[in-house]
């Protein structure tokens, strides 16, 4: 884990859907670079506890919260208690979703809902009850996709839809928080490896081959630019899309 040592030092930040993958990598770096963290989980307390043991070590304070980000009441409810527990919030990652798979005769509509409720309702919601705690300075960072942009296989249609929302809610929000200090942004990679999408499963290869780089990025690329994004030198930093997915979309 690359250490930049205490840039965030004092600050707390919030990882929604931080117990795996690109969640917890996320997690554990603003850990490692000094901030307080707190993450939601839905179904997995073991693994939300074990990210939470990796913030302890880092010589953080963490704090793992169960929450369904398709209840409103559940998710403004773990902003409000990150805020609570650690007297403020300066960051904010909305980082969880979830992804159906089918062409458009194939999927049902509750799953249709499911993926607006979690993948663009979800980080609205968050974003508002956020900034209610957040002052000068405060960063909201939204784990976008690069299907969002680019969508060339078959039946990624409803994700890349929901992926593609959150660019103009980026866009918005940045010039709304703008005078108020706080920036917007969007990081969207590309095939990552996690044990949802593993670099050596089914299709990776071919996955692998729509980049410019020819493989999968590593949880802890994508850490690494929400880590920057988040910091005191990309203040001027806001309402953009970043992609991590090593040329995806070139």
């Amino acid at each position: 884990m690359s250490n930049t040592g205490n840039r965030f030092d004092g600050q707390v930040a919030l990882v929604t859907g931080g117990s795996r993958g690109i969640g917890a990598a996320i997690a554990l770096r603003l850990a490692a670079d000094g901030a307080d963290v707190a993450l939601t989980y839905q179904n997995n307390g073991e693994r939300a506890a074990e990210v939470v043991a990796g913030i302890k070590a880092a010589g953080r304070r963490g704090l793992a919260i169960r929450a369904d980000c398709a209840d409103t009441e559940a998710l403004t409810g773990a902003v409000d208690q990150t805020a609570a527990t650690f007297g403020r919030l300066d960051i904010l990652v909305n980082n969880a979703a979830v992804f159906h798979f089918g062409k458009l005769d194939e999927l049902e509509l509750p799953a249709v809902d499911q993926t607006l409720e979690v993948n663009v309702r979800a980080p609205f919601v968050a974003s508002r009850a956020a900034v209610r705690h957040m002052g000068q300075g405060g960063r909201i960072v939204t784990i976008g996709s690069n299907t969002g942009t680019r969508t060339p296989f078959p039946g990624l249609a409803l994700y890349a839809t929901s992926k593609a929302a959150l660019a103009g809610m980026t866009r918005g929000l940045a010039h709304e928080l703008g005078s108020r200090g706080i920036t917007v942004n969007l990081v969207s990679p590309g095939p990552t490896n996690t044990e949802a999408n593993p670099a050596d499963g089914p299709n990776a290869e071919y996955f692998a081959s729509f980049t410019a780089v020819g493989r999968f990025a590593e949880p802890a690329e994508v850490a690494g630019t929400v880590a920057y994004v988040v910091s005191p030198e990309a203040g001027h930093v806001t309402g953009t899309e970043i992609h991590v997915d090593g040329g995806f979309t070139a």
